[in-house]
């Protein structure tokens, strides 16, 4: 597998996310106004919950991406559609390229977080929420499987709420979609 996963630890990689999410490209984000402080204390509130997780994706053992992954029924989500046992609610923010941008890549993380996901027995439905005017994650959920059900109002946004079962994220990475491999080659 080209990717590892760890756990944020909320002080330590604090300069390295807020290093992250106050870039324009993250401004789905919403902290783009953020201090380093504010991302201590949003990162040790999630660690701390019991119910949401923050990790970070490493790339060869560097730092590429973080994953949250959440419990539906915990969050806003649980007032806009009726949560099923087995969802887990899932958030991804791809690292700011260290050089010359990698052709699939984007691709290539989301494939591992949902591969990762779905290797808990107990989860059978990953639930994203993107801002409604993110259109280029909605392209890439609905290339992974993401069956989108429509637009939610949420306390910080309006969202396209999407499912992934595992038969359709299976279905998606059937050959006729190329997808890269722990080698790079196509699929």
């Amino acid at each position: 597998m080209r990717f590892t996963f760890r756990d944020v630890d909320p002080l330590a990689d604090a300069p390295l996310l807020h290093g992250w999410v106050t870039r324009p490209y993250a401004s789905f984000w919403g902290m783009l106004q953020a201090g380093l402080d504010d991302v201590v204390q949003e990162y040790a509130g999630i660690q701390a919950s019991g119910h949401h997780r923050a990790l970070l994706g490493l790339d060869g053992g560097a730092p590429a991406f973080l994953m949250e992954e959440y419990l539906p029924a915990s969050s806003p989500l649980a007032s806009v559609y009726p949560v099923l046992p087995g969802d887990m609610g899932m958030h991804l923010l791809v690292a700011p390229p260290s050089g010359a941008p990698e052709a699939g890549f984007t691709t290539a993380v989301m494939d591992a977080v949902l591969a990762r996901l779905f290797a808990t027995p107990r989860v059978d439905r990953i639930v994203v929420e993107p801002d409604i005017r993110n259109t280029r994650i909605h392209a890439l959920n609905e290339r992974l499987g993401f069956r989108p059900n429509g637009v939610v109002a949420l306390p910080d946004k309006d969202a396209l709420l999407s499912f992934c079962t595992r038969a359709d994220y299976l279905a998606a990475r059937t050959p006729s979609v190329p997808f890269p491999t722990s080698n790079g080659a196509l699929l």
